[in-house]
């Protein structure tokens, strides 16, 4: 039987998920632990005191705060898109730290369209540049919607080729509403207009070097593959594309000369198994067709009232005790921790965030989790 599809939020309802995703200490990973447990955002900020635990100085903006947001956005014609809502990106709402909501300057179906990530070197060559544009024009004529981070070389020219056949998605750094870089302007416009600027970060939020990682990981996340132009080691395009291993994507690389410091990013990447690509058709054949039945994602919005009830009741002390034994100074990984202490899942997700909001645990890597403050 087919899921029941899960009613839009009202006005009320978002001003309470913007409240909580603009309070400190509540990344999305806490925001989606907090909905599993609790059901709704009016009820997790209901019963703070419940998971605040020792950080008391966590303060939820005020109702206020999130309205002017609100108002703010719908007078910019700024769209908000949580993760429960059926055009969020299915392959993005899988991940464990989707963003709990996307801000969309343009079309929200646009979204909704299976998406490839063409990412690679700002300071690309004219050859990438060309290849980058002819690429994503042959992904999007086959259907796809090409998704890239809308900086100048590679991502700029991957816009431009998909806007020749088709759509595209552009991810910021900042707020949506900011451009950057600012000489893209024009193609901003064109890309809200053609289909879709998203970011995860509150309207007027200027681009710091810490937000690109976590832009990346939207790249990666909403798509089905990711392919890599021109890189160097120690570029973005290269996170991306670890990111987009460690989420089970696809990755693709288009090899380069050895002398030239922008194609050892792909090389590696091809020499560490990534697919070799010289053009779409390559990338087209390792995909499932568009006609093909979609991906069995999961989705935030699959929770229920009873696997609440489920973790409330085995979310015992003892369990709380347990786990806590098994973890220490050393990383360990949740499946270890799982298989050692012999809970649910939902239980173990729902006793490390206790131990993350009272300040005792760090998440690393790799699903890994050490305590604080252990000898």
């Amino acid at each position: 039987m087919a899921a029941s599809p899960v009613p839009e939020l009202s006005d009320d309802q978002l001003i309470d998920w913007i409240r909580l995703a603009r309070t400190p200490g509540i990344g999305a990973k806490t925001f989606r632990h907090l909905l599993n447990r609790f059901g709704a955002a009016s009820e997790i900020i209901a019963h703070q005191s419940e998971w605040s635990g020792r950080q008391k100085q966590t303060e939820i903006p005020a109702p206020a705060v999130a309205e002017r947001e609100f108002a703010a956005a719908a007078k910019a014609a700024l769209k908000y898109l949580p993760v429960t809502d059926p055009r969020y990106p299915r392959a993005l709402a899988a991940l464990d730290d989707a963003p709990a909501l996307l801000m969309v300057k343009g079309s929200l179906e646009a979204l909704g369209t299976p998406l490839i990530a063409v990412v690679g070197a700002r300071n690309a060559t004219v050859n990438g540049r060309r290849f980058a544009k002819t690429l994503a024009a042959g992904l999007a004529k086959a259907g796809y919607g090409v998704i890239s981070g809308m900086a100048r070389g590679i991502d700029g020219a991957a816009h431009e080729g998909a806007m020749t056949a088709g759509h595209t998605v552009a991810v910021l750094a900042g707020g949506v509403d900011v451009v950057y870089p600012p000489e893209h302007r024009d193609l901003y416009d064109r890309i809200a207009e053609r289909g879709a600027v998203v970011s995860e970060m509150p309207p007027g939020t200027e681009p710091q070097a810490a937000l690109f990682p976590r832009r990346n990981r939207i790249i990666s996340g909403a798509s089905i593959g990711v392919v890599v132009v021109e890189a160097t080691l120690r570029s973005g395009s290269l996170i991306t594309a670890r990111l987009a291993a460690e989420q089970g994507r696809d990755v693709f690389a288009v090899p380069g000369s050895p002398l030239d410091p922008r194609a050892h990013g792909p090389n590696s990447l091809i020499r560490d198994g990534a697919t070799l690509i010289q053009s779409a058709d390559d990338v087209l054949c390792e995909l499932p067709s568009l006609n093909a039945p979609a991906p069995n994602f999961s989705s935030a919005a699959a929770v229920t009232r009873q696997h609440i009830e489920i973790i409330e009741e085995n979310n015992t002390p003892d369990t709380r005790r347990r786990i806590e034994a098994a973890l220490g100074s050393a990383p360990a990984t949740v499946d270890e921790l799982l298989r050692q202490c012999q809970v649910s899942p939902a239980v173990m997700a729902t006793v490390l965030l206790e131990l993350e909001l009272a300040g005792r645990l760090e998440r690393l890597p790799g699903n890994r989790v050490l305590l604080i403050g252990t000898v």
